[in-house]
């Protein structure tokens, strides 16, 4: 609700709260389980898939010997070490009394998708990895193979990437594994992914990530693929798949505020429904982790820009009292200041822009009531 405090506009946080804790709720965690020596290079990987130094995630529990969880509101890494040698206990018992431990915990804890990580330089499998990657199949989890700290090479005449002959040569044998003798293998992996998360210079943004990120998608269970959308940080088109419909109910929600005309002075009975708009948006760009801004910051910059928006766009763009807000503008300004907090999203969900200049980015992108009405007018002569 709007109220008027000294001459200046004063809009309720509330909804943006209800809106983003709700819609946390609804998505739920990804728990992602990572398998692999120490020095495999796990802690890369979820850097830069994920944006988060998991050492930094959030808080960290001891399991037991050679499982750590680490987890926020919207990601979980099971940590898993790779087989212990000299460990009296083979691998496959020693994985299944992790897994063991692993389920002991609640529903909110359980692993969707497992990455096994084996270094690049690696010229096989051991007998350990494959007796592991049996025991999580066993479990109905399904396993991306993940080779790590791949030396990529380009080609000078087709500019195509490439690997090392031993490096493919590991691959090749992955795609239909062997024995000594010749017999076939089964080791019940999913994919075999080839990702490095820097080049051999230390630079770059690294290569095989999307393919990574598109595979554990695929392969997550369906009531968690959502989650895992948001939790990613690399595929910016899944967000706003998630985002447009909710722009879309909310601008519907607000041209049916405004069946009625609502006079300007009245407009302001439209925040609620922009504010629940742009909560269920920060859920999906999970603001709160990428900007380490606290939720009530979140929540009141917010509320500042749906009241500049509303302020500039009703009362300081349109002169004269009297003037009448209809169905199809409440919509449509709606609809844009959901699409300007998209965007401001993304640039806040990417470091694009520094968290203490949203005030000034903001209005950049906020929408013109002007702008608004013209397109609306555009949209209408293009029918007629």
């Amino acid at each position: 609700m709007a109220k008027k405090n000294a001459g200046k506009l004063q809009l309720d946080d509330k909804p943006f709260v209800d809106a983003t804790s709700e819609a946390r709720s609804r998505y739920g965690r990804f728990n992602l389980a990572i398998v692999g020596a120490s020095g495999v290079g796990k802690s890369s990987l979820v850097n830069a898939v994920f944006g988060r130094d998991w050492a930094k995630v959030g808080r960290g529990l001891p399991v037991t010997r050679g499982v750590q969880f680490y987890n926020d509101d919207s990601l979980g890494i099971w940590d898993v070490e790779g087989f212990e040698i000299g460990s009296p206990v083979p691998p496959d018992q020693q994985l299944r009394n992790h897994l063991e431990a692993i389920a002991a915990h609640s529903g909110d804890h359980q692993i969707s998708v497992v990455w096994y990580c084996v270094k690049a330089n690696d010229d096989r499998l051991t007998p350990a990895d494959i007796a592991m990657i049996r025991e999580l199949d066993a479990r109905g989890l399904p396993v991306i193979l993940v080779l790590t700290k791949v030396d990529w090479i380009r080609n000078p005449i087709t500019g195509h990437q490439g690997v090392a002959k031993d490096v493919q040569a590991f691959v090749d044998w992955l795609n239909d594994p062997v024995d000594q003798t010749g017999a076939r293998l089964r080791i019940p992996y999913r994919r075999v992914i080839l990702t490095s998360t820097r080049d051999k210079h230390g630079k770059g943004k690294g290569h095989g990530l999307g393919d990574l990120v598109t595979e554990t998608l695929e392969l997550a269970p369906e009531r968690d693929k959502d989650a895992f959308r948001i939790a990613q940080r690399l595929n910016l088109p899944w967000k706003r798949e998630m985002a447009r419909p909710i722009i879309a109910a909310a601008a519907a929600a607000a041209a049916g505020a405004a069946t009625v005309p609502l006079p300007v002075s009245d407009a302001f009975t439209l925040a609620p429904i922009q504010l629940t708009m742009m909560g269920r948006i920060a859920a999906i760009y999970d603001l709160e982790v990428k900007t380490m801004l606290s939720a009530g910051a979140l929540a009141q910059f917010g509320v500042q820009v749906a009241g500049r928006a509303l302020a500039t766009s009703f009362l300081k763009l349109i002169p004269g009292a009297g003037i009448v807000v209809n169905a199809a503008v409440a919509g449509a300004l709606t609809a844009a200041t959901g699409e300007s907090w998209m965007k401001i999203c993304e640039l806040l969900h990417t470091g694009k822009i520094d968290v203490r200049k949203l005030d000034q980015e903001w209005s950049k992108y906020a929408p013109s009531f002007v702008d608004v009405v013209r397109k609306l007018v555009e949209r209408r002569a293009k029918k007629a």
